[in-house]
C-alpha cells in the first residue's frame, strides 16, 4: 500500500471509498448478533476455542493443506510431511496470536517477526526476519510479481509506521490492509499467506472489533474459495479505489461467514449436540 501524497491517515481515508462504509456495518452488525447470543454469555470459551481451531484449518486450507475439521481435531503429529506442517503452522499461529496483542500497536514488526518464527518452526532456511536479496520465496499459490528485498523493507516500515501512529479507520480496513500489504510483499521464504491471516486476526481481536476471538475471518476466506481470494488480492495489489474496495470487501464477506460460523457452534451447544 503506498502512502505518497495520502492524507495524514490513509487508513481512514479507505473507509470513504464506495461500499466500503456499508462493509464494516455489515460486519458490525453480525459480530454483535453472535455476541449477542446467549450461549456467548455462559460458554464464550468453548467458542472461542472451537472458532480458532476452525479458524486455522480455513488458513492451511487456503495454502494448500486442505483437511476435514475432524481430521485436524483429531490428529497430534502435524511434522510427517508439507501439508502437515502447513496444518501445524496455523494452528500454532493461532494460539499465537492472542499473545502478541500487548506488542503490535508498538512494535508490528517484532510481532511479525514471531509469527514467522512460529510458523516456521524448526524448518529449514532464514526464519523470523524479512527475507534478503536473493533469498528465495516458498508460496507456490500466489503467482503476483515479487517485489524485491528492498522493497519489502521499505513497505513494511511504511505499515508498521501506520499501526504504531493509529487511525480512526474501521478494524476492517486495518485488518484488510495488514492482510492485503503482507500477501503482496511476502516478505519471509515461507509461510506468508498463514502469517498474514493471523496478523489480519490480531488487528481484528486488538481493535475491539472481536474480542474474545469468536469471529475466524479465516474460514470465511476459505469458504469463499482459493480462487475469488486471489481475484480480491490482485484488486488490493492494483493500488485501485475500485480494486481496494473490493479486497475489503472481500475481508468484510470472510469475517461475516466466520461469525455464521460461530453461531452455528453457539446453536449447536444450546441444543446439547456439541
Amino acid at each position: 500500500m503506498s502512502t505518497t501524497g495520502a492524507s495524514a491517515d490513509p487508513l481512514a481515508a479507505l473507509g470513504s471509498l464506495p461500499g466500503v462504509a456499508e462493509s464494516v456495518e455489515s460486519v458490525r452488525k453480525a459480530v454483535d448478533r453472535v455476541y449477542g447470543h446467549r450461549v456467548m454469555r455462559r460458554r464464550s470459551n468453548e467458542i472461542t476455542s472451537e472458532a480458532a481451531l476452525r479458524g486455522a484449518r480455513g488458513s492451511a486450507a487456503l495454502s494448500g493443506a486442505d483437511w476435514a475439521l475432524e481430521e485436524v481435531r483429531r490428529r497430534t503429529d502435524f511434522s510427517a510431511d508439507a501439508e502437515g506442517r502447513v496444518v501445524g503452522a496455523a494452528l500454532r499461529l493461532t494460539a499465537e496470536a492472542g499473545q502478541l496483542l500487548s506488542i503490535w500497536r508498538q512494535s508490528p514488526l517484532r510481532v511479525l517477526a514471531r509469527l514467522h518464527l512460529v510458523a516456521a518452526a524448526s524448518g529449514d532456511g532464514p526464519v523470523g526476519r524479512p527475507r534478503q536479496a536473493g533469498e528465495p520465496v516458498d508460496e507456490p499459490l500466489i503467482e503476483l510479481p515479487l517485489p524485491d528485498a528492498r522493497e519489502v523493507s521499505g513497505r513494511l516500515e511504511g505499515l508498521a509506521d501506520l499501526i504504531i501512529a493509529g487511525s480512526s479507520a474501521p478494524a476492517l480496513v486495518t485488518a484488510a490492509v495488514v492482510h492485503g500489504e503482507l500477501l503482496a510483499l511476502r516478505p519471509f521464504t515461507s509461510y506468508n499467506g498463514v502469517v498474514a491471516r493471523a496478523a489480519e486476526r490480531i488487528v481484528l481481536i486488538g481493535s475491539g472489533l472481536d474480542p474474545k476471538a469468536v469471529c475466524p475471518a479465516e474460514v470465511g476466506h476459505a469458504e469463499l474459495g482459493r480462487a475469488s481470494y486471489l481475484a480480491a488480492l490482485d484488486g488490493y495489489v492494483s493500488g485501485t479505489p475500485e480494486g481496494m474496495a473490493a479486497w475489503i470487501g472481500h475481508c468484510g464477506r470472510a469475517v461475516e461467514l466466520g461469525v455464521r460460523e460461530s453461531t452455528a457452534v453457539c446453536e449447536a451447544l444450546q441444543r446439547g449436540a456439541a
